[in-house]
């Protein structure tokens, strides 16, 4: 059965959803980043909210998984840092708060979501765009995607547990070269390395991945919550324990002088430094 033709976005008695698009569909819950932001479908305060309530909702109703993709050519383009361009330190300092907050809680939510996540990844994958995918239990790529991790850029530390889980991953190696040196990653590359499990030719990246994230929820609810909880549980508070030490990091890093002098060069550059 195909998905509902009514979107969450549509339906006036739940959340109005503007920076993202949610479907329901038979067994599963369809998320697509859709934001407004500057940057191609870039993470607002207002969209890491948006796809806190976003899980929290399908964590509650009948779906066995969450299906996550972007937008057009995109996938993701890292946080949106404009709301940390301000002149005086204070209001830097508390929309750093902010920021940092609302990232723990998101990053949190999927640390804990009980149950299986999908991403296809249809195109570029930059910062918490990419750190978030070892978060997730099965990830799809096109052939046109990359990651990457622009924080010798922007002068800042790693986030969405990156500095635990891509060395775990991909090796100290692979990982020193993308968190240190902000190196590329192509699709291919990223599917060798373990970042992804399986590369598509973009034309064909939803036709292909559709169909298996309903072969998955023809199973067992109760068994995939159950494989997910022991593949997971030892990892959980480690996950934790990183994303709040990272979160902790970047709250410091984003009122500093060198930061800010650096994100405003990035940001000026737009997507020609990603």
């Amino acid at each position: 059965m195909a998905c509902l033709r009514k979107s969450v976005r549509q339906i006036e008695n739940l959340y109005k959803y503007k920076e993202i698009v949610v479907k329901k569909c038979k067994g599963y819950t369809q998320i697509r980043l859709f934001t407004t932001t500057p940057l191609r479908n870039a993470l607002s305060i207002k969209a890491l909210k948006e796809l806190t309530a976003a899980f929290n909702s399908a964590n509650k109703d009948d779906s066995k998984v969450v299906f996550l993709s972007g937008s057009g050519s995109m996938f993701c383009s890292g946080l949106d840092l404009q709301c940390l361009r301000k002149h005086s330190i204070e209001e830097r300092r508390k929309a750093a708060r902010h920021l940092a907050s609302t990232l723990r809680t998101f990053v949190d939510t999927l640390i804990n979501f009980p149950k299986v996540i999908v991403v296809a990844v249809n195109g570029p994958a930059v910062g918490i765009g990419a750190a978030i995918l070892p978060l997730c239990d099965i990830v799809y790529a096109s052939d046109k995607a990359w990651f990457h991790f622009p924080y010798s850029s922007l002068g800042q530390t790693p986030e969405g547990c990156a500095s635990l889980t891509i060395p775990e991953i991909m090796g100290q190696a692979w990982a020193g070269e993308m968190l240190y040196a902000g190196r590329k990653l192509t699709a291919l590359e990223a599917c060798s390395s373990g970042l992804v499990s399986h590369v598509f030719w973009p034309t064909s990246l939803m036709q292909e991945v559709t169909p298996r994230v309903q072969k998955i929820v023809e199973g067992s609810a109760k068994m995939l919550l159950t494989s997910k909880a022991l593949i997971r549980s030892q990892l959980k508070p480690k996950l934790e324990y990183v994303n709040e030490r990272e979160c902790s990091s970047l709250e410091e890093i984003w009122v500093s002088p060198d930061f800010y002098r650096q994100a405003k060069i990035f940001l000026e550059r737009g997507t020609a430094d990603l």
